[in-house]
Formats: structure tokens, sequence, C-alpha cells
């Protein structure tokens, strides 16, 4: 074949009526390989989740994750990110400060997807992606929890959340929110819109209006039971 055989075909491509059977073929095609990339690389942390709780993975966008980490601002110690994708959010919370830092993530190939980002920026030994089922996940003693799930998911997610978490433990919601608790900060606007839940305001028995959890805020009421006694 000549040099110019692959300009012919394309010159013809664009100049020939492709007709309703041409049409068909290339979107069977495009089907195929969107059918392909599906069952390699995101059905298998499927196959064993109940359709209902099954999130499609969505790459979130640089916009999100500075929302999201806005929300945590002057916090510390770990972080962990449920339901974590490729790990940008992580790899973000570790630069940050937050250690350790660590993502759950059931499918096994956006797992390598992470660790391959991790140690491509240099921090593949100082952050963690584990392949685990968030429902297994024990998250008690957890202060900075980040999800970006359906809202099918969080509402069922809430009560291990409750259950779990300690009160001044800090959830922080992308793309949608919790729907039966009340944020009490919002950062970002449309899809890049990132919602923050103090876990002792979503406990009725201890609920404070404007009790924002804080390490600060933390301090010092260690500070004042260290005093009284």
């Amino acid at each position: 074949m000549d040099d110019d055989a692959p300009d012919e075909a394309l010159a013809e491509f664009k100049t020939k009526h492709l007709g309703g059977w041409g049409v068909a073929q290339i979107a069977a095609g495009t089907g195929l390989t969107v059918y392909a990339m599906w069952v390699g690389i995101l059905q298998p942390g499927f196959r064993k989740v109940p359709l209902r709780l099954q999130v499609p993975y969505i790459p979130a966008s640089k916009a999100q994750v500075n929302c999201v980490m806005t929300l945590f601002r002057g916090r510390k110690g770990g972080f962990v990110d449920l339901g974590s994708g490729d790990g940008r959010i992580v790899l973000e919370a570790h630069r940050q400060g937050f250690t350790p830092a660590v993502g759950y993530e059931l499918n096994p190939w956006l797992v390598r997807m992470a660790r391959f980002h991790a140690w491509r920026a240099g921090h593949h030994e100082e952050v963690s992606y584990r392949r685990e089922d968030l429902w297994k996940v024990d998250l008690t003693g957890c202060k900075n929890i980040t999800v970006f799930l359906a809202p099918s998911v969080l509402s069922l997610l809430q009560q291990k959340l409750q259950t779990e978490l300690p009160d001044d433990a800090l959830v922080v919601a992308g793309r949608f929110p919790f729907p039966d608790w009340t944020p009490y900060r919002i950062e970002g606007h449309g899809v890049d819109r990132a919602w923050a839940y103090s876990m002792k305001a979503q406990r009725p028995h201890t609920f404070k209006k404007n009790d924002i959890p804080t390490n600060s805020n933390l301090n010092n009421e260690i500070t004042k039971k260290k005093g009284s006694t």
C-alpha cells in the first residue's frame, strides 16, 4: 500500500454517503467498544453488588476535588475516601497534610489505576488504596471521610456512619448530598458542589446549633475537662 492510501481513504469517507446501514455499523462498533471497556474495567467491582448499590465510575474534576478539600481546611489526622475510584482525592488529601490517607474501592482495576497515579506522583509509599467493600470497612475512629456516591447508596450509608463515626468526625459528600442530613456548609456550584456534615449534628440527642467540628474546638474541650479535674 502506498503512502497516499490513508489520505485517500479518509477523503473517500468524508465524501461518501454512509446510508442507514453504514450508520448502524458505526453505532454497533462504538457500542461494542463501550461494552468491552465496561466488562474489562468497570464491571468486576459490581458483580457481587446489588443493582441499586452500584455506582458508575465518574472521575472527580479538579473543581470538585478543590471544593472537597476546602471543606476539610483546618482539620488534620487520618483521611478516608469511600469509593475512591482512581484515587485522586486521597492523593490530594495527602498533599495537604492528612495522614494516613486511605481509599477504599471495590473495583480492582480502579485500585490499580489509583496506585499507578500515586506512584507517578511519587507518593505511592505514603497513601494507601485498598480493595474492600465499603460496607465491611470499620470506620470507628475515623475523623475525616469523603464520599462520591449515588443517592441510593447515601441513604443506606447514613446509618453506618452514624453508628461507627465519632462525634467530632466530618463527612463531605460530592455530587450528591445525603438525603436526610443537614449540611452546615456547602462549597461550589452545580456538579462541583460539595456538602459538609458534622456527625455530632446528625445525632439529635447531642445536637447544638452551629456546632461545627474543628480540631481547635476539640482541643478546647479537652483543656476544660483537664482543668476541672
